[in-house]
C-alpha cells in the first residue's frame, strides 16, 4: 500500500468517525432507551450500545455506512446483549421474561409515559441513587456526553466520574429497578431529580462545556421536548410547568445567539426579529399555568419570570425592563 492510499484510508476512517459521532448525538439516547426497554437493564443497555459503536468504527470504514445507522447499532447491541446473557447462562430466563413482556405488550394498556427516553430519565433518577449519580448517569445515557465532558462540567477527575457511573449502573441492576413507568405515588420522589437533570441537559445544550461549537441545539431541544412531556404527565406540578416556560423563553433566542461564523452574540446585541415569537408565547402560557396553581413561585418559576421580562421587554436585551421585572 502506498502513502497516498494509506492517507486516503485514514481520511475515510476519520469521516466515518465524525458520522458516527453525529449519529450518536442525534439518536444515542433513543438507542439506549430502546435497549433498556428490551433488556430491562439500563447498565447493560449502555454497555452494549457502546460495544455496537466500537464495532461500527471497525466495520463501517470497510463496508460503508448502512442505510439506517441507528437501526444497525440497535440490532448489533441487541445481539451483544444476547451474547452476554448466554455467557451468564441466563438466556432461557431472559427469553421467558421477554415472552412475558411481549404478552403484556399485546394486551391493550394505558401507558401514561409512552416515551422511552423520558422513561430512561425516570430510571436514571431512581431514589436508590444519589443526586450526583443521577446527574452523571443521565448526562451519559440521555445526553450522550463522554465521561471526560462530564468531568470537565463538574470539575472532577475523569476516574471519579467513571466510578460514579459504573456504581450507579450496578446499583440499579442490584435493586432490580424496572425500565417502566413508576407508580403515580412514586412520581414526587423522583420529580426533583428529573427536573434537575432535564434542566442540566438543556443548560449543557444552551452553553456547551466542551466541543467545537459553544451551543448544542439538538441537546437543548431534546431537553425541552422531555420537559413538555413531563409537564403533561404532572400538570398539577407548578415547577414542571415553570421549567418548560424557562426553556421556551431561552430557546426562543437560539437563532439570534450566534453570528454566521459561529461566534456568540450578547443578549443586548441580538436581533430581536429573529426571536421565535411562538416559543415566547408558549413560555408565557406555561408560566401563567404554573402561577394559576396558586402554590407560589419556586426556583424555576423565578428564573422563568426573569427570562420572560427579557423576552417581552420593549427595548433590546436588558434595556427597557419595567416595574413588573423589578418585582420578580
Amino acid at each position: 500500500m502506498g502513502p497516498l492510499e494509506a492517507t486516503g484510508e485514514a481520511a475515510g476512517a476519520a469521516a466515518v468517525r465524525h458520522r458516527i459521532d453525529a449519529i450518536w448525538r442525534i439518536d444515542g439516547a433513543r438507542i439506549v432507551a430502546a435497549l433498556a426497554r428490551a433488556t430491562g437493564d439500563v447498565g447493560l443497555a449502555e454497555d452494549v450500545a457502546q460495544e455496537a459503536v466500537a464495532e461500527a468504527l471497525v466495520q463501517w470504514p470497510v463496508e460503508g455506512v448502512p442505510r439506517n445507522p441507528a437501526a444497525w447499532l440497535t440490532a448489533v447491541a441487541k445481539r451483544r446483549a444476547i451474547d452476554a446473557w448466554r455467557r451468564a447462562e441466563r438466556l432461557q430466563d431472559r427469553y421467558a421474561d421477554l415472552g412475558r413482556r411481549l404478552e403484556d405488550a399485546a394486551a391493550p394498556e394505558w401507558d401514561p409515559l409512552p416515551d422511552d427516553v423520558l422513561k430512561l430519565v425516570f430510571v436514571a433518577c431512581h431514589p436508590v441513587l444519589s443526586r450526583e449519580a443521577q446527574v452523571a448517569l443521565t448526562l451519559r445515557t440521555v445526553g450522550g456526553l463522554s465521561t471526560g465532558e462530564i468531568a470537565r462540567l463538574f470539575l472532577l477527575p475523569v476516574a471519579t466520574v467513571q466510578q460514579r457511573i459504573v456504581r450507579a449502573k450496578k446499583t440499579l441492576s442490584a435493586a432490580r429497578v424496572p425500565f417502566d413507568v413508576p407508580e403515580p405515588n412514586e412520581w414526587s420522589a423522583r420529580l426533583g431529580g428529573v427536573l434537575a437533570v432535564i434542566y442540566l441537559l438543556f443548560t449543557e445544550g444552551y452553553a456547551a462545556s466542551s466541543g467545537n461549537a459553544w451551543m448544542r441545539q439538538d441537546l437543548a431541544l431534546e431537553a425541552l421536548r422531555l420537559g413538555r412531556l413531563l409537564s403533561r404527565l404532572v400538570p398539577r406540578e407548578p415547577e414542571a410547568l415553570a421549567l418548560v416556560a424557562l426553556m421556551e423563553f431561552q430557546a426562543s433566542r437560539f437563532r439570534a445567539r450566534t453570528r454566521a461564523d459561529g461566534s456568540p452574540v450578547l443578549l443586548s446585541d441580538q436581533d430581536r426579529t429573529l426571536w421565535d415569537r411562538g416559543q415566547i408565547e408558549r413560555g408565557q402560557v406555561a408560566l401563567a399555568q404554573a402561577d394559576a396553581l396558586g402554590r407560589g413561585r419556586g426556583n424555576y418559576a423565578l428564573q422563568a419570570a426573569i427570562a420572560q421580562c427579557h423576552a417581552t421587554a420593549p427595548g433590546g436585551g436588558g434595556h427597557g425592563l419595567g416595574a413588573d421585572c423589578a418585582a420578580v
